[in-house]
């Protein structure tokens, strides 16, 4: 055996058992959902249930309003990608196709935005909203999806500068205009972008909490991720056994989506690097 396939079995271990340690929480999880609560008191741990018990998610839908917190769940979704798609993929456009004074500059402007924490204006937010009177309506985690994401902008930016601008002009000789060129020439071909960004998109409002906690109060309106958080605190003990149901709840949609959409967003990302 040579050195070389010394080296990649070398490197298939490290990457099998780094794999190994960053999925085993996520195992625990799905395990223990089948678990029984008296088993979480049981010394040592398993990781393993003695046997399969269903009834856990069966108290878990009677019990919760998961229905109603996933229902919720999917409007914030479809209203933040529909927002974020539309929005950011219109203001890289110009960013990135156009010539203008002052371009980069506001590129720079878009970007410094990003290194603020998000912590930092959810003060001023809360006010204006309340001013608005939008407290406790999806109006407030929804609405700013319209007005572009800075860190989405750069990746459509960065995707558009890697179409070549001949179909532009062969477009202006043929007589169309410049919003005529971004949706029948630069939307068809971004798919990749298109599809990544929104999967991530979906991905971070599926497991977003802080934002809704903060803008969001009644019951019917709490997404999954803030419902599970309230339905652990209405009960009188900790019932470990149907949170870890909610868990795995939460878990398998954006595993799923992701295996289904790997290879459109690795081709997003990585075609966003090239210029």
């Amino acid at each position: 055996m040579n050195t070389r396939a010394t080296i990649k079995i070398f490197q298939y271990l490290v990457m099998g058992v780094v794999a190994i340690i960053m999925f085993f929480p996520i195992l625990w999880i799905i395990t223990s959902s089948f678990k029984p609560l008296i088993e979480f008191n049981s010394y040592p741990p398993s990781l393993f249930p003695s046997h399969l018990y269903f009834e856990n998610y069966t108290q878990l839908f009677l019990q919760s309003k998961i229905f109603i917190y996933l229902r919720n769940t999917l409007i914030l979704i479809v209203g933040n990608t529909l927002g974020t798609l539309l929005s950011s993929s219109i203001v890289a456009y110009p960013l990135a196709r156009m010539e203008f004074k002052g371009r980069d500059f506001i590129f720079g402007i878009i970007l410094a935005t990003m290194m603020v924490p998000t912590f930092v204006t959810i003060v001023p937010q809360y006010l204006l909203f309340r001013e608005f009177g939008w407290l406790d309506t999806f109006l407030p985690l929804i609405v700013p999806a319209f007005f572009a994401y800075p860190y989405n902008v750069f990746l459509f930016r960065q995707f558009y500068k890697t179409i070549p601008k001949e179909l532009d002009e062969a477009a202006k000789i043929d007589g169309c205009n410049s919003w005529q060129i971004f949706w029948r020439i630069i939307v068809p071909l971004s798919r990749p972008i298109f599809i990544t960004i929104g999967v991530l998109s979906s991905i971070f409002w599926w497991n977003e909490f802080f934002t809704p906690l903060i803008f969001i109060d009644s019951e019917n309106l709490k997404p999954l991720s803030v419902g599970s958080y309230s339905f652990s605190r209405t009960m009188f003990i900790i019932r470990w056994d149907l949170l870890m149901a909610m868990s795995t709840i939460m878990i398998i949609p954006p595993m799923i989506l992701y295996l289904f959409t790997r290879r459109y967003i690795m081709e997003g990302v990585k075609t966003t690097g090239i210029k």
